[in-house]
């Protein structure tokens, strides 16, 4: 072996070991519970005039929601401003904090509408909001800007909890977004993604960014019907 080859080897045998991560920062991503629209399939984002409480079939939900986490190790609890997360994550009955971005999206004059509804009003724009990430129903917000937000409000959470479980109670558009954005996955997996009320959804993420998702839509813990 010529010297120059000792030397290399050399370096190699003395590189530093990577550096320890430390544990991940879990996101434990709830769903809140069932409000009056939820059963009819109606958008129901936050541009509506009215914020719809949870229904009977929510309150269940989130009081189910509780008993299932009892004794789980939650370090914080943060809540969408929003009157349905609120009020789901009061039933947790552990302290919670607000974070605006983690409302849903406003989703303009199609708020209260069905799919079917909001496609025969606007047939070109919601064609267009089904396609590209920066259409925006009219008057509203686009999958692009929820998804600004949305990665804002995940990394100022990371940088105040990092290596901790955080339980975000949130919106099925901003949580399958965090979780689309685990995978790498482009926007259209929003529409591959099933998030029912009062569902769990987890993700880690590492100290030098890589994220995984740990399980989705876990609904064992939800009364049947």
């Amino acid at each position: 072996m010529s010297a120059g080859g000792a030397a290399s080897g050399d370096r190699t045998a003395a590189a530093s070991p990577p550096p320890d991560l430390g544990p991940p920062t879990t996101f434990v991503l709830l769903r809140h519970g069932a409000t009056a629209l939820t059963a009819h399939g109606r958008f129901s984002g936050s541009g509506a005039r009215e914020d719809p409480p949870l229904a009977e079939a929510g309150r269940a939900q989130a009081a189910a929601v509780a008993t299932y986490l009892r004794g789980t190790p939650v370090d914080t609890v943060v809540s969408s401003p929003l009157r349905r997360c609120r009020e789901t994550a009061a039933a947790l009955g552990l302290p919670y904090a607000v974070e605006e971005d983690l409302r849903e999206t406003d989703f303009g004059t199609w708020e209260g509408l069905t799919f079917t509804e909001a496609r025969a009003q606007d047939p070109d724009a919601f064609a267009a909001w089904l396609a590209v990430p920066g259409a925006a129903p009219p008057g509203g917000e686009s999958f692009a800007d929820v998804a600004v937000r949305v990665a804002a409000a995940r990394d100022r959470l990371l940088a105040a909890h990092r290596g901790r479980t955080v339980l975000l109670v949130s919106h099925v558009t901003p949580l399958k977004t965090l979780l689309r954005l685990a995978l790498g996955a482009p926007h259209t997996a929003l529409f591959r993604m099933d998030l029912a009320p009062a569902s769990l959804s987890a993700l880690a993420v590492w100290g030098d960014g890589n994220t995984t998702v740990r399980y989705l839509n876990n609904t064992a813990h939800l009364p049947p019907g």
